[in-house]
């Protein structure tokens, strides 16, 4: 298909802007439209700017005057920070997809949608398979938080594809992307000075690079395959591996204080351990990359241990400011006897282990 009509949603993030600069190189896309509440902080090459809410039903006249056939969505966000509050996150995420959804279904023009979602639809628990594959639910509902706004944006997507069964719609499952410009919770865990883990555990985690979240949106909206795809860099990384590479400090926590950590990492802004942070840093995921291979027809240039790796290489080693805001964590917790475990001896400012 030549001469597309693109509109990617989301592009002031720099992860959507990116996307649309892409896009804008492809000598099959004649035209990008870059959409959102704010303007791009960087520079976004030939793709046109258009200053819109996708919560108001004005989009569907931006979608309408564009002639658009293409809609990427890249608008669903993780952490309530950046959007102001978590009722703004659930407004943006569920709301705003809902009104773009209503817009599309009433585009006659409108062949395609892509929507960029992720493996946090499957959320992490003990009884986890080994790997996710598409066809599998999670264990457990998800309540809150990024988790449950991805899972109903992927319940009104499958709605959307029943009603317009004319429309290609490809949704995918991306792992948490990393690389040296990103800026989400994962990478802002692991940059904290000192890293906490939860004591007993050593979850698997899957990456994406950011080079490669660009090389799929790209190809999906080229390749017009219709359905729902896992997307990853190959294997997966331990934690411990991920801290040696880091050759950072860390300190392994009970479950109960790490999950207490996170309102205090929050307050100091320099981390937000979510709910779906915690459970992902305690368990772990693995998703099976089988469909992307095979059906989407996609092959990501880095493995997950390539994508950490590079992103590792970017970070200096660093010393023991976090151990202060530890401390404070630890005045804080519940008294317990005399043979507490390491980790609280750790908590206190006693020491801590190399990951």
């Amino acid at each position: 298909m030549s001469g597309r009509t693109v509109l990617v949603t989301g592009v002031s993030r720099d992860l959507g802007r990116t996307c649309a600069r892409s896009l804008a190189a492809d000598p099959s896309v004649a035209r990008v439209i870059g959409v959102d509440v704010m303007p791009p902080r960087g520079d976004i090459g030939d793709v046109q700017f258009v200053r819109a809410d996708i919560r108001n039903p004005v989009i569907a006249k931006v979608i309408a005057r564009e002639d658009v056939d293409t809609v990427v969505h890249m608008s669903v966000i993780a952490t309530p920070g950046s959007a102001g509050a978590r009722g703004t996150m659930k407004e943006l995420n569920v709301i705003g997809t809902m009104q773009l959804l209503a817009a599309c279904q009433k585009a006659e023009s409108l062949q395609q949608l892509v929507v960029k979602s992720t493996t946090t639809v499957y959320g992490a628990s003990s009884a986890d398979p080994a790997m996710f594959t598409e066809d599998m639910q999670p264990r457990g509902r998800a309540r809150t938080g990024y988790a449950k706004d991805a899972a109903e944006v992927e319940a009104y997507v499958r709605g959307f594809a029943r009603r317009r069964p004319d429309v290609t719609v490809t949704t995918l499952r991306c792992a948490n992307v990393i690389g040296p410009g990103v800026v989400s919770p994962v990478t802002s865990y692991f940059r904290l000075p000192v890293i906490p883990t939860v004591l007993g555990f050593d979850p698997r985690l899957q990456f994406l690079h950011e080079s490669d979240l660009n090389r799929v949106l790209r190809h999906a909206v080229t390749a017009g395959v219709h359905g729902t795809f896992n997307i990853a860099g190959d294997d997966v990384l331990m934690l411990s591996q991920a801290l040696r590479r880091l050759q950072r400090p860390s300190v392994p926590l009970p479950g109960f204080a790490f999950g207490g950590l996170g309102s205090a990492l929050k307050s100091t802004r320099l981390a937000d351990l979510s709910p779906e942070l915690v459970t992902f840093l305690t368990y772990g995921r693995g998703v099976d990359t089988t469909r992307m291979r095979a059906e989407l027809g996609f092959e990501p240039r880095y493995t997950t241990a390539e994508a950490f790796g590079e992103f590792a290489s970017t970070l200096p080693p660093t010393g023991g400011r976090t151990e202060r805001l530890l401390g404070a964590v630890a005045d804080r917790l519940p008294e317990v006897s005399d043979d507490r475990p390491p980790a609280l001896t750790a908590l206190t400012g006693t020491g801590g282990s190399d990951g």
